[in-house]
């Protein structure tokens, strides 16, 4: 395809540029790896293995949070006091402690298999579903474990902490797998007898394994793991009679960290976390035959990477240079058979086109008639934290046709109260007719205010721009006047209760849930009519690092927005920082909160590509509360900058290949009369207002001007040759009359189009 071979050849020349690199890293590899390989080998191992004792005790402490966590949980709580009655169940309660539950399982592999068993209603919660124990029993069993010793021992026992050695499970399709199991009694203080809960997390040894895979794979050797009592907790690579063999051995030191044993280099490490004891053995040959094979090994691994590099560079710089012909085969695969025919392909695109724009605006007529419902579904997400970035929350509100004026305010739950029993139609009427009531007032006294329903009887409110101080004593009085209207007009009874300010969009949700506690505090100890959340809080020697902000840190941090980061980092750290009471302990658990935090992040593959993640590794793991928790947040913000810039510079890469294929695509189609912004977004698979924004952002002119800009230079070309008139030519540059065309060209040029073509 000629006219796209200048863009083949930069993509060709590039590629090959960043060839020479991996020529230039296996020469350097190879002259220094010969002279320290076998000095450094058994070191490496070392630090390898207890690199790998890290992350795994760090996931089983995870794990043992997260039945802390449940330990924690309110609603599980209230699950485990309550009594069946007649074979009732709190079905919903049920669904909704599974629901909290389901993200750490999102975080962990070691807690992609759990089930908590509640005694009072003799069911066990599980992912996906509820169970009698004799119907789990057949889903999920052990398999030298009977169903009576499973429930005597598993489910009715009491448990702290207690970790069971590597067993064998049998699932309902009659599969083996080995696990280890962590079990953990519910409340925390149950000592003996039955207690009201008991959380078992089932771990696969293959998730264990998996952390130790590099030394079968990468080395041929061996890894074990046993507990304190000598039990295997893991096996890859080697059978359990021949290390209990070695072990016997007397030739085998037990007290060595390292040494050779036969034809192995066997790392022993004992942990002082749990007691378990690591083993690692490494073929002796095969670690000395590294240093004697690098040589080898580099320069065919680098010709292999030259030759796929250069299939790989022609490759993509074809497909780069083909999008027309991709466009076409699809929309040929969409309507080849139900859509608009034409004389050519340009005819065939054209008319299916049009008809994907007409089909598009009723599509918009309908949904300004859906609008609010599309504005209530909005903020329903928005109070439930469903967005990630403030980006996401303006564009969803633009959709919406939501105005969210100012970054500060309030959150409310209003509840009507004296409907206990919701069961009848006349009863949800009236429900209905009385939060329509309370709306209309709310939205006739002030704009700043959002209302969104929650349930029959309760409504959230946002009160927009609220500040702290006057903002309360303004807003103290608008509620005043609110339920002093509604009773007094109405006879409605409500109670209010309001979160603690947010200072941003995205802490909506956080206000919100403050609300919400502080509400059914308020119905617990019969307060009200209005109540504050900052009027019940009671201090606390915990730290304050709640899960929602954790999430909402890690959202703002995966979208790059470093202003957001920095504030939720500073507002977490000047809450502990006030906390005169936080203990050294404390202060260790949320430094190690905020470094899993920041780990969870670098370990996504955007930042495993960067240059600089050896370096933000090192600065997140040397992050210590000794150095005093100003010093803590210092470099966490600095970490935190750096990280948004590695994300920054990824979407500026982005945002140069769109704007270069919306460049491409103006130059092939700039005849079409019917060429526009909503055409270009369609091609880029953009909103339109983001493609507008963004290339202004990049190229510093409008895309209506640069397509101006391209038409008249072709237009230019054609006037050069008399062969046309200028009625042809505006057609051909893609203007739907000559009046328009030379109106353009005059702005434009100067001149008119006949007075240019006479000066030439």
């Amino acid at each position: 395809m000629p006219r796209y071979s200048g863009i083949f050849r930069k993509f060709l020349i590039s590629y090959l540029f960043i060839l020479i690199l991996p020529s230039i890293a296996g020469y350097v590899s190879y002259r220094t790896s010969i002279t320290v390989t076998e000095s450094m080998s058994i070191d490496n191992s070392v630090t390898e293995l207890r690199k790998s004792q890290e992350i795994l005790e760090r996931r089983m402490a995870e794990v043992e949070g997260f039945t802390r966590q449940l330990a924690l949980n309110q609603d599980l709580s209230v699950l485990m006091s309550e009594e069946a009655a007649n074979g009732s169940m709190n079905v919903y309660g049920m669904w909704d402690v599974m629901k909290q539950v389901m993200p750490f399982s999102q975080t962990n592999d070691f807690l992609q298999n759990y089930y908590i068993y509640l005694s009072n209603y003799n069911v066990i919660l599980a992912k996906g579903s509820t169970y009698q124990p004799e119907y789990f029993y057949e889903v999920s069993h052990f398999k030298n474990m009977s169903r009576d010793e499973w429930e005597a021992k598993i489910l009715k026992q009491t448990h702290r902490s207690e970790i069971v050695p590597l067993q064998i499970v049998v699932n309902e399709d009659k599969k083996e797998q080995a696990v280890i199991t962590y079990m953990q009694s519910l409340p925390l203080d149950s000592f003996s007898g039955s207690s009201p809960a008991t959380v078992v997390v089932m771990i696969d040894e293959s998730n264990i394994t998996g952390l130790l895979s590099g030394w079968s794979e990468r080395y041929g050797g061996w890894t074990y793991i046993r507990d304190e009592k000598g039990n295997p907790i893991s096996l890859q690579g080697v059978l359990q009679d021949d290390v209990e063999k070695m072990s016997a051995d007397p030739d085998f030191q037990q007290e060595k960290q390292s040494q050779f044993y036969k034809d192995d280099l066997v790392i022993m490490i004992h942990s002082e976390t749990n007691g378990w004891v690591y083993q690692a053995g490494i073929p002796q040959q095969v670690l000395m035959e590294n240093a004697n094979r690098i040589k080898h090994i580099s320069w065919l691994v680098t010709g292999m990477a030259i030759v796929i590099g250069l299939i790989a560079g022609l490759l993509l710089s074809y497909r780069n240079s083909a999008p027309l012909h991709r466009l076409l085969g699809v929309m040929k695969e969409q309507f080849a058979k139900d859509g608009i025919s034409g004389r050519n392909a340009y005819d065939f695109l054209h008319g299916n086109i049009s008809r994907m724009i007409t089909e598009n605006k009723w599509l918009e007529v309908e949904l300004r008639r859906q609008r609010p419902l599309i504005r209530d579904g909005f903020l329903k997400r928005l109070i439930l934290g469903e967005f990630q970035t403030s980006d996401d929350i303006a564009a969803a509100a633009a959709q919406a046709n939501t105005k969210l004026e100012g970054d500060t305010g309030y959150v409310g739950v209003l509840q009507i109260i004296g409907y206990g029993e919701m069961d009848s139609v006349e009863i949800m009427n009236e429900l209905h007719t009385a939060r329509l009531i309370i709306t209309q007032r709310l939205e006739e006294w002030t704009e700043q205010v959002l209302v969104t329903d929650v349930g029959s009887d309760r409504m959230a409110v946002i009160f927009m721009n609220g500040i702290k101080g006057e903002g309360r004593g303004k807003m103290g009085q608008l509620l005043d006047d609110l339920l002093s209207m509604a009773y007094n007009e109405y006879k409605i009874k409500v109670n209010v209760a309001i979160g603690d300010p947010f200072s941003s969009i995205q802490e909506i949700t956080h206000s919100y849930e403050q609300a919400k506690q502080t509400l059914e505090y308020a119905l617990l100890c019969n307060r009200g009519p209005v109540s504050w959340f900052n009027d019940f809080k009671v201090g606390s020697r915990s730290y304050y690092y709640p899960m929602d902000i954790e999430q909402r840190l890690i959202s703002t941090m995966r979208a790059g927005d470093e202003e957001e980061a920095v504030k939720i980092v500073k507002s977490v750290m000047d809450k502990n920082i006030e906390n005169e009471n936080l203990s050294p302990d404390m202060r260790l658990q949320l430094v190690s909160e905020l470094r899993g935090t920041l780990i969870q992040l670098i370990n996504q593959k955007v930042f495993e590509e960067s240059p600089s993640f050896d370096e933000l590794h090192h600065q997140i793991m040397s992050i210590q509360p000794a150095k005093g928790m100003a010093a803590v947040q210092e470099e966490i913000l600095q970490i935190i900058k750096a990280l948004c810039s590695v994300i920054k510079s990824k979407k500026n890469d982005n945002h140069t290949e769109i704007i270069e294929r919306i460049k491409r695509f103006i130059l092939d189609n700039y005849s079409d009369q019917e060429l526009n912004l909503y055409r270009v977004a369609e091609q880029a698979e953009r909103p339109e207002k983001y493609i507008s924004h963004l290339f202004k952002e990049v190229t510093g002119t409008n895309l209506s001007d640069y397509l101006e800009q391209v038409r008249m230079e072709k237009a230019v070309g054609l006037l050069k040759n008399k062969e046309h008139t200028v009625d042809e030519i505006s057609a051909s540059v893609g203007y739907s009359s000559s009046h328009s065309f030379r109106r353009a060209f005059k702005r434009v040029m100067g001149v008119s189009p006949s007075s240019y073509r006479q000066s030439i």
